[in-house]
């Protein structure tokens, strides 16, 4: 049986990883090696990132829910006890919009907040 090569596959496959480090500084843009590191490297820090991102945000929606409270006499943790005990079921991203956008509603849920301690 006759020995059967890879090379349109492999240069296939090379081409493929070349294309999607394409725009890197220097070598890792051009030769298949560094090319191929480049790319198992920016994959694992996306995978990562996704998760570091919406960490992030979450700390984010707390500072700012933090803050709103603050001004409306109420610590974080004391808000969201009141809310949990008041039986109201807003997200920390939703509440963290309400306080930057629309103060007036937050000092509300505030008071309700307040109330139900």
């Amino acid at each position: 049986m006759a020995r059967t090569k890879t090379g349109v596959v492999r240069r296939r496959r090379h081409n493929k990883i070349r294309a999607l480090v394409k725009g890197q500084f220097g070598s890792r843009g051009r030769l298949w090696k560094r090319s191929n590191e480049a790319f198992l490297k920016s994959y694992f820090y996306s995978y990562r990132d996704r998760r570091q991102r919406a960490r992030r945000m979450r700390e984010l929606w707390i500072i700012r829910i933090n803050a709103a409270a603050r001004i409306n006499g109420l610590s974080y943790s004391r808000l969201i006890y009141g809310l949990k005990q008041a039986g109201i079921e807003l997200d920390r991203k939703i509440l963290a919009d309400i306080a930057v956008r629309d103060a007036e509603t937050f000092t509300k849920i505030a008071a309700l907040a307040q109330q139900h301690q």
